[in-house]
C-alpha cells in the first residue's frame, strides 16, 4: 500500500491541523469510555489530556517514528475497578491508580531492558507470521461485536440472537449507515482533501442526520427519533453561563491521589500489584500486535527501528504519565493504526500534533460536550472500517504463510477459534483477555508442531 504521507512527511499547516482532528475523532470514542466505564470520579477531559500527554512521550522514547496513537486501555479495566474496591475512598482509589499504572509501566521497562540486551530476533521465532497474523486480525475481529453495538445503541438481542427493531434503532442504523457509506465513498472516490479526511465528513454527515432525527422527535415529542443526548450542553449552563461554560481545567487524578497517601496500607499495595503486574504482561503481548501490524503498513520494521526496547519504553512511561493525569494506563490504540491505513497518511507529525490537540482540547468545555454527544450509533458507523481495516491487516500478514502444512494450519486455526469463540479467563482479580489468551495458545501450538516437523526432520 503506498502511502500518500510517509513517517517523516510533513503535511501543510492547514492539512496537519484537520488530520490531526481527523485522528482525534477515531480514538476519541474509546479513550473517554474507559472512565465512563470505571466511574468514581473519572473524567473525560482529564483522560484526553492523560492520552495527549502519553502519546507524546511515546513519541519522544521513539524518536518520532512510530505513526500510533496512546489512549486508555480497556484491558486495565478490571484493575482499576480493583482500586476502588471494598469500600475505598475516591483519594486512596485515585492513589491507587497512579500506584498501579508505576507498577505496570515497571513491567514494560523491565522487558524492555530485557529485549535491549537480548534483540528481538527470539520475538520472531516465537511469534512467526502464522502466529502474530491471525493474533492481529482477531483483534479487529474481537471488536466487531463492539461496534455493531453501537450501531444498535446498545440494544439487547432477542432469543433469535437479533435486534429487534424499533423506531429509534432504525433511526440509529440510519446514522450508522449514512456515516459508513460516506466514509467509504469518500476513500475511495473522494479527490485531495476528501480522500484524505474520509472519517471527519463521514462523522459530520452521520451526526447531521442524527440532529435532523432528534429536532424531529423534539417537535413531536418522540424520545424514539431523538439519537443526540444534549446533556453535556445542558451541562455547561446549568449554574448560568460562566468561565466554566467556555473553559476548565479537568480534574486531573493525581490532584486527588496526594490526598490519599496518607491512607494507604501495604495490603492495599500488595492488592493493587496484583490487579496491574499481571495484566501488564498480557498488554505486552497486544504490544507486540500492534507493532507488527503497524510495520505492514508502514512498510518499516518498528521492533528494529526505532526497537521494540524503545516503544515498549515509551508505552509503559507513556502509560505512568497518563494514568498521573487521568488515571487510565494508555495503550497504542488500533483505531488510530486503523485510521493510519485507511487515509494512508502515517505522518508522525499528525500524531503527535493530534497529542497536542487532545490536551489543548480538554480545556475547551464546548468541544468535550461535542465530543460527549456524537451518537454511538454515528462512530459505530465509522468503527466499522476502522476495526475492519485492522482484520484484514492481519489476514494479509498470513498470505505468504503456507497452509497446506498442517503445522501452519493449526496453529492459526487454533488462534482465530479460541479468539473468536470468546476464550477469557479471571484468575482471581486478573482477566487473561481474549486475544492474549488466543496468542497464548497459538504460540504453545506452534512451538508443539514446529518440534514435531523438526523430530521428523523437516
Amino acid at each position: 500500500m503506498k502511502l500518500i504521507f510517509g513517517v517523516k512527511d510533513k503535511p501543510k499547516f492547514g492539512q496537519m491541523i484537520v488530520f490531526a482532528f481527523q485522528q482525534l475523532l477515531a480514538i476519541m470514542a474509546a479513550t473517554i469510555a474507559v472512565p465512563a466505564m470505571v466511574g468514581n470520579g473519572m473524567t473525560a477531559s482529564a483522560a484526553l489530556f492523560g492520552a495527549g500527554a502519553g502519546t507524546i512521550i511515546y513519541q519522544l522514547f521513539t524518536k518520532f517514528r512510530s505513526p500510533v496513537f496512546l489512549g486508555s486501555s480497556f484491558a486495565f479495566i478490571p484493575s482499576m475497578a480493583a482500586a476502588f474496591a471494598g469500600g475505598i475512598s475516591m483519594s486512596l482509589g485515585f492513589f491507587g491508580l497512579l500506584l498501579g499504572a508505576v507498577f505496570a509501566g515497571l513491567v514494560y521497562v523491565i522487558i524492555a531492558l530485557i529485549v535491549k540486551f537480548a534483540g528481538v530476533k527470539w520475538i520472531s521465532v516465537l511469534m512467526p507470521p502464522v502466529v502474530i497474523g491471525p493474533t492481529v486480525a482477531l483483534i479487529g475481529l474481537s471488536l466487531a461485536g463492539a461496534a455493531i453495538n453501537d450501531v444498535f445503541l446498545y440494544s439487547d438481542k432477542n432469543e433469535n440472537s437479533a435486534f429487534t427493531m424499533n423506531a429509534s434503532l432504525w433511526v440509529s442504523l440510519i446514522c450508522a449507515l449514512v456515516t459508513l457509506a460516506v466514509v467509504i465513498i469518500c476513500s475511495v472516490y473522494g479527490k485531495k482533501m476528501a480522500k484524505l479526511i474520509p472519517f471527519i465528513i463521514g462523522i459530520l454527515s452521520g451526526y447531521a442526520v442524527g440532529l435532523i432525527f432528534t429536532v424531529i422527535g423534539i417537535a413531536t415529542e418522540n424520545p424514539q427519533l431523538q439519537v443526540i443526548d444534549f446533556a453535556p450542553f445542558k451541562a455547561l449552563v446549568a449554574d448560568g453561563v460562566n468561565v466554566k461554560t467556555f473553559i476548565s481545567i479537568p480534574e486531573f487524578t493525581f490532584i486527588e491521589a496526594f490526598k490519599g497517601v496518607g491512607e494507604f496500607k501495604w495490603s492495599y499495595v500488595a492488592t493493587i500489584a496484583v490487579a496491574y503486574i499481571p495484566v501488564a504482561f498480557v498488554v505486552f503481548a497486544e504490544h507486540i500486535a500492534d507493532h507488527k501490524n503497524l510495520s505492514t503498513i508502514i512498510e518499516q520494521d518498528l521492533l528494529e527501528d526505532p526497537g521494540l526496547h524503545n516503544t515498549l519504553l515509551g508505552d509503559g512511561v507513556g502509560s505512568i504519565v497518563g494514568a498521573f493525569f487521568g488515571g487510565c494506563p494508555n495503550t497504542t490504540y488500533g483505531e488510530s493504526v486503523g485510521c493510519v491505513a485507511i487515509t494512508r497518511n502515517a505522518s508522525v507529525v499528525t500524531i503527535t500534533t493530534t497529542a497536542i490537540m487532545s490536551i489543548l482540547v480538554s480545556f475547551i468545555s464546548p468541544f468535550v460536550a461535542f465530543l460527549d454527544s456524537i451518537p454511538g450509533c454515528v462512530m459505530g458507523g465509522v468503527c466499522i472500517t476502522l476495526y475492519g481495516f485492522i482484520a484484514v491487516s492481519g489476514l494479509k500478514m498470513i498470505q505468504k504463510v503456507d497452509l497446506e502444512q498442517n503445522a501452519n494450519l493449526f496453529t492459526a486455526s487454533v488462534i482465530l477459534i479460541t479468539g473468536i469463540g470468546g476464550m477469557a479467563m479471571t484468575i482471581g482479580q486478573v482477566t487473561i483477555t481474549t486475544t492474549a489468551c488466543a496468542l497464548i495458545l497459538g504460540i504453545i501450538t506452534n512451538i508443539l508442531v514446529n518440534k514435531s516437523r523438526k523430530n521428523n526432520g523437516e
